[in-house]
């Protein structure tokens, strides 16, 4: 007598997912790195077998380190001697991981993490165990990146944000603190604080923190705001939808100091920060809440970066947002594309009919729009070339098109699309966010 055969558990589909990967990427160029290869190894094969470790509670104790002196960064992308935006060989392996974790792990969990505003701990396990968290970080730091690259993390948002934009927020946004870490960092604050986010066993999680609750909100000239009183900064203002702000151990928060829009790194145990929930129409899996900072004194040490950086911040954080929006568009689009196929009226598919296939057909050139400009924008970062030209179009056809895009995905559902039986109400809703949010994310 035959017997079903079980279906294999998440942590069953991770080992797999690593021994995959690691015979693909063998012959890879940057697998010849050795430090790089021993570190890949570890983070696809780590934890495959053992539960994720959830922290009970935000406040990760950080211990003051000396750096070696100069800060750590990412070494540039080579660049390529002709424009050619077909990813290589190591960012097509890495796209496939994000797919393969936007697929199996992100998209079943999506419906209930939405309705829960939670993330599943097979959730954070799989993402941990993938090392997504880490691509911006350099092999040195502890990281995997060879090289830093906007393309490829680019290239991971649009997958993972094609499994739920909600969990892709979620799972990342500790990613970004880890690269304003290395990207703006000094030795010291590497040394104090990206050891947490490189954790094999736990990771830290956080957040970069710069929305606003007022209307029109500029993030190049925050309400937040710190003087510097002797050798300490104090920080007074309020920062909204910041993921998973109950549970960070770690902020990254924009401000006005002396005049000029700065970072700093406010751990959440200092006094008078306080957390308050924020629900939001969409990115519900992120968890968003809102954090408050009253007479809030760190030292001047955690100052990160320059007001240059600051700005830099927020062109590649609004440059995330605009991949992730693509990745949602994109789910949109397999999906109508399919459906209006199937479904059948007055004896015919409503594809046969002209306004639904033009609709189809409208969806797909704004969406292929949107990502040329932000793959195009992301290869003029690796080329260390402004890119704030390409940024700025991708924000306005982010918040031109991709909630229309939303709109049009639940219509052309009819009464199905009004329901939660299919998805298409919350890739609206979160569409309708990717245009307006800043911060949460960075490539």
């Amino acid at each position: 007598m035959s017997h079903p055969q079980s279906k294999p558990t998440l942590a069953d589909r991770g080992q797999s997912f690593g021994m995959r990967l690691i015979t693909r990427a063998g012959g890879l160029e940057a697998m010849k790195n050795p430090a790089l290869r021993a570190k890949v190894e570890k983070v696809l094969y780590r934890g495959a077998r053992q539960g994720f470790r959830a922290q009970v509670a935000a406040g990760r104790a950080f211990s003051a380190k000396s750096g070696s002196g100069s800060p750590t960064r990412s070494k540039p992308a080579k660049p390529r001697v002709q424009f050619d935006l077909i990813p290589s060989d190591d960012q097509e392996m890495i796209r496939e991981a994000a797919r393969e974790l936007a697929d199996e792990v992100l998209r079943p969990a999506a419906s209930t993490a939405d309705a829960e505003r939670a993330v599943p701990d097979s959730v954070r396990q799989q993402a941990a165990q993938m090392g997504m968290a880490l691509l911006g970080v350099p092999t040195e730091l502890g990281g995997v990146a060879e090289e830093a690259s906007a393309v490829t993390s680019v290239l991971v948002l649009e997958e993972l944000a094609r499994g739920d934009m909600g969990l892709a927020v979620a799972v990342m946004s500790p990613a970004a603190v880890a690269n304003c870490l290395v990207n703006y960092g000094d030795s010291d604050q590497q040394a104090t604080y990206l050891p947490a986010f490189t954790d094999e066993t736990a990771p830290a999680t956080g957040a970069v923190a710069l929305m606003e609750p007022q209307p029109l909100f500029d993030p190049a000239k925050p309400q937040t705001t710190g003087r510097i009183d002797g050798d300490g900064v104090v920080l007074d203002g309020t920062k909204a939808l910041v993921p998973g702000a109950a549970t960070s151990d770690l902020f990254i928060v924009s401000a006005m100091i002396d005049g000029a829009a700065r970072l700093v790194i406010v751990p959440p145990t200092t006094e008078g920060v306080t957390v308050s929930d924020n629900p939001a129409m969409g990115v519900r899996a992120a968890h968003t809440g809102t954090l408050h900072l009253e007479q809030v004194r760190v030292p001047v040490s955690n100052l990160l970066g320059t007001a240059d950086d600051h700005t830099d911040a927020v062109a590649r954080a609004r440059l995330a947002w605009s991949a992730a929006a693509v990745g949602t568009a994109q789910a949109v689009l397999d999906q109508v594309k399919t459906y209006t196929k199937e479904r059948k009226a007055f004896g015919e598919p409503i594809a046969y009919r002209q306004a639904v296939a033009f609709t189809v057909a409208n969806i797909a050139i704004e969406l292929d729009g949107l990502r040329l400009v932000v793959w195009r924008a992301a290869s003029r970062l690796d080329r260390g070339l402004d890119a704030s030209e390409q940024i700025a179009h991708a924000r306005a056809l982010t918040e031109k098109y991709c909630a229309q895009i939303g709109s049009d995905g639940v219509q052309l559902l009819g009464g199905h699309g009004f329901v939660k039986e299919f998805a298409n109400e919350r890739w609206y809703r979160d569409l309708r966010g990717a245009g307006l949010m800043e911060g949460a994310l960075l490539v």
